[in-house]
């Protein structure tokens, strides 16, 4: 489907030229390629195999720190490189090196701790390879449900400590991803996300819907709601560290795929040269894209992948 459900001619006709001259395809995570178990189906892990063996470059594309992305990139071996943190870092993982980056310093993290722990809100520091939080609650409680089933090595490092401003303060650490705050009061949340967007510097990310996640607990199934803002170093969006990579692999906008589901994916499938939404996404993410797909419960990638390149 293409803008809200229909093909108009200029986004046919562009469908049809470009369909042997993809070169790239950037995912998202959460939303788009998971489940809502955060899992990645068979179906979707065989077309993305597809896609990599025609000689497409496939790279993840997430708000994720560098482990828990590089981790799901390597069940789906895609293995050359991965965009973490909504774009703040471009990583690749066979020289395991960061080639492009836009970080929060320490002092503006500490500036965003104080606002939070004075208005009393859940939130989580990112770093590179690191969730700094006081509890397991909301989207760290779903981390840490994935890791239940991943040996130590695989396991997305979540560090509990009831001080963060101390313990940031104290750390080597000099650079971070970014800043989440969560909560399930929607009067509370947008409170501190009008004072978060008077802080310089940064960029609030503008989610304007509830997140649900679904965690299953033995034979029990419970979701997990709230409502989400992720705070990033200004500038950072997934479309401008794509431009990044695809100026060091000598690609062009035309030849790029972008798929995603939320605000976070706007610039890459506004600038991509074939922008895809999953079904689940908002609205305003259906109009701008040039297809929509079926949702993340029913291999809504790999659907798009075998339409368009096969």
């Amino acid at each position: 489907m293409c803008k809200g459900g229909t093909y108009d001619i200029f986004s046919l006709f562009k469908y049809i030229m470009q369909k042997f001259m993809y070169k790239l395809i950037a995912v998202d995570l959460d939303g788009t390629l998971l489940n809502s178990y955060g899992q990645i189906s068979q179906r979707n892990k065989q077309a993305i195999q597809s896609a990599i063996q025609k000689g497409l470059e496939v790279v993840l594309t997430s708000g994720r720190s560098i482990m828990s992305v590089k981790n799901l990139a390597e069940e789906i071996n895609a293995n050359n490189y991965i965009i973490c943190g909504n774009g703040a870092m471009v990583y690749d993982l066979k020289n395991q090196e960061t080639i492009y980056s836009n970080l929060l310093n320490k002092n503006k993290v500490l500036q965003l701790i104080k606002i939070c722990d004075e208005n009393s809100i859940y939130y989580s520091v990112y770093t590179k390879d690191t969730i700094i939080t006081k509890n397991l609650n909301y989207n760290v409680l779903f981390y840490n449900q994935e890791n239940a089933n991943k040996p130590d090595n695989k396991k997305t490092h979540i560090q509990i400590v009831q001080d963060i401003y101390n313990y940031v303060l104290n750390s080597p650490e000099e650079e971070y991803i970014k800043l989440v705050v969560c909560d399930d009061n929607n009067i509370i949340f947008n409170s501190i996300i009008k004072i978060m967007k008077g802080v310089k510097g940064v960029d609030v990310l503008d989610v304007g819907h509830m997140s649900r996640k679904l965690i299953k607990s033995g034979t029990e199934e419970f979701s997990i709601e709230y409502f989400y803002t992720e705070i990033n170093s200004q500038n950072v969006d997934k479309w401008t560290a794509i431009s990044n990579l695809i100026s060091k692999l000598g690609i062009k906008r035309e030849e790029v795929i972008a798929i995603g589901d939320n605000v976070n994916d706007k610039t890459m499938i506004e600038n991509a040269g074939l922008g895809v939404a999953m079904e689940n996404s908002a609205p305003y993410i259906k109009e701008i894209a040039d297809i929509v797909t079926s949702n993340n419960n029913e291999d809504g990638v790999a659907k798009i992948i075998e339409e368009t390149l096969f």
